[in-house]
């Protein structure tokens, strides 16, 4: 792993201030291509389309209850500029995951694998998971750690990074 003091590549710097949205689109994309050039590949199991439904829903309200913790603290919903928050948020949703907003977007990307029923898509999502933790939530950890210090240690040793 690179030390923390070397700044990352130009390119990574200027996806980061939209890398969520983006990683989530390509990803999305991905699955929908993947299950277009591979037709045949696909599973079939009863009530797909309805667990994807409820998948769907589970990940927007957890990434509506992320955004709405936020709002109520009063702190910056920017992904990119993590040093910007005016508290710790550590209560509703965040209780249970650090990240609500990445896993209701995981979330997601589940519900469109299950809903075409295919199965190469599901190679888009560990890609999803290992851009956001790569080049996401590592360098929002490092801005939370070193603004919040031991509150955020404590929070981080009690919460899990997704689920």
């Amino acid at each position: 792993m690179p030390p923390t003091d070397v700044p990352p590549p130009l390119v990574i710097r200027a996806l980061r201030k939209v890398l969520p949205l983006v990683t989530f689109l390509f990803c999305a994309a991905l699955i929908w291509a993947l299950h277009r050039w591979f037709p045949d590949a696909q599973w079939q199991f009863p009530h797909a389309r309805r667990i994807a439904r409820l998948l769907a829903v589970a990940g927007s309200g957890l990434g509506f209850g992320g955004i709405l913790a936020f709002l109520r603290a009063r702190t910056s919903l920017l992904p990119n500029h993590p040093e910007r928050a005016a508290t710790l948020v550590t209560t509703g949703i965040y209780r249970v995951s650090r990240n609500p907003m990445y896993v209701g977007l995981l979330l997601v990307l589940i519900a469109e694998v299950v809903y075409m029923n295919t199965i190469p898509g599901v190679m888009a999502l560990p890609l999803f998971v290992a851009v956001l933790q790569r080049w996401q939530i590592r360098p929002e950890e490092e801005a939370l750690r070193a603004k919040f210090g031991a509150d955020y240690a404590v929070y981080a040793r009690r919460t899990r990074r997704w689920l």
